[in-house]
């Protein structure tokens, strides 16, 4: 590897443990609109900060853990919940911007 180039896997690693940094990206991935994208990027999320550890924080088990966040995966609120905040993230919910009515 050339000096000073940094594997990408790392990198991105290394900027998901910053919760601001975590946030944009879950909320980039959100908005494109599908599930199984935000799974991945939750899924990096927890890789950052060690599914181990993850699992171990947020009471889950690490099996349970992998398959929730797998392509199939379908947390429930409160896995989500303790996932974000293990993580050092919230969820949240903004109103959508209107589009104007045509006269």
């Amino acid at each position: 590897m050339p000096r000073g180039y940094r594997d990408y896997e790392e990198s991105l690693k290394e900027g998901l443990r910053d919760p601001e940094e975590a946030a944009g990206y879950l909320n980039a991935c959100l908005a494109g609109g599908s599930r199984e994208v935000f799974l991945l990027a939750l899924r990096q999320v927890a890789a950052a900060h060690g599914i181990g550890s993850v699992a171990k924080q947020s009471d889950l088990g690490r099996e349970s853990l992998y398959r929730t966040l797998s392509a199939k995966g379908n947390p429930r609120l409160e896995t989500l919940l303790r996932l974000l905040d293990t993580a050092g993230l919230r969820l949240s919910v903004e109103a959508k911007k209107r589009k104007p009515r045509a006269a």
